[in-house]
């Protein structure tokens, strides 16, 4: 709920700190965002959101593939990599392209408060009903983060856009960077037979890049397992992806009818810790 992490959010206009007043999160110079009866609040300056993000459509089939538990060993390494990055158990945690939330509500610990954000409005309101401990809001990763400056312990990114630059400046000098980004082997199977979207192979590359001199990677691990996956699994898994920005629903429909009824596919990803450079 934002009552639990407000403290952590700052104004996107003017940077002040945020405090709530009724159904309003204003600051002291008097910029104010209407809180969503859903729960979220859009926190944009200026014009507003440039993007769109992820439509219903996709976050449909994404909480239904990741209902299925065929993700949980991402998510079950990420809670541990999250648990062993600190001694402190009250963490304050964002992640950035927060989706349906799955994620941060499940790398949460006893005491610990989060941030979902993302640019997309029915993710927000997703991620505002994932977890209490979880404030949902809608603003641009890409962007200025509407959060205080050394508020987080802890910034993760889960198949989603990177702002290092952001994420050191709202990071705590011991604060952590957590980044899983698919490998080249993530969803081979499917990728060669409907000619899905491929994986960029220089992505830890481009990765390490852009933290250069802000973080330092101090440890990587490689989470790789087969999932055996129905027509209906396979549709969900595309239609969740970057894929269905190319490809119609009934595209999708029509591509997975074309699979066997059950199919072994490997998911493959690669998790990075980053520390702030010293």
């Amino acid at each position: 709920m934002l009552d639990e992490v407000v403290g952590l959010l700052a104004c996107p206009v003017c940077g002040h700190d945020l405090v709530r007043d009724e159904r309003t999160l204003v600051c002291q110079l008097g910029h104010g965002f209407d809180i969503a009866r859903q729960g979220y609040v859009t926190l944009a300056a200026g014009a507003g959101l440039k993007f769109e993000g992820d439509s219903t459509a996709m976050l449909d089939a994404r909480e239904e593939f990741l209902g299925a538990g065929h993700f949980d060993p991402f998510a079950d390494a990420l809670a541990e990599v999250v648990a062993q990055s600190t001694a402190v158990e009250e963490r304050a945690i964002a992640e950035l392209g927060a989706g349906t939330g799955f994620y941060l509500a499940r790398v949460l610990g006893p005491g610990s408060v989060a941030v979902g954000l993302d640019v997309s409005k029915p993710a927000a309101r997703r991620i505002a009903r994932a977890d209490p401990r979880i404030g949902a809001v809608v603003a641009d990763a890409w962007g200025r983060l509407p959060i205080r400056d050394g508020a987080l312990t802890h910034v993760m990114c889960v198949f989603a856009p990177r702002n290092t630059e952001e994420s050191r400046r709202v990071l705590r000098g011991d604060g952590t960077l957590v980044v899983l980004t698919p490998t080249d082997r993530h969803l081979a199977e499917l990728v060669s037979v409907l000619g899905l979207v491929h994986v960029d192979d220089r992505k830890l590359a481009r990765l390490d890049d852009a933290a250069r001199g802000r973080f330092e990677r101090t440890g990587h691990r490689t989470v790789e397992f087969t999932m055996s996956l129905s027509r209906g699994d396979v549709a969900n898994v595309v239609g969740m992806g970057p894929s269905a920005r190319h490809l119609a629903a009934d595209e999708i429909t029509a591509l997975a009818a074309g699979m066997a009824e059950r199919t072994d596919v490997t998911a493959s990803a690669t998790i990075s810790v980053f520390r702030p450079a010293r």
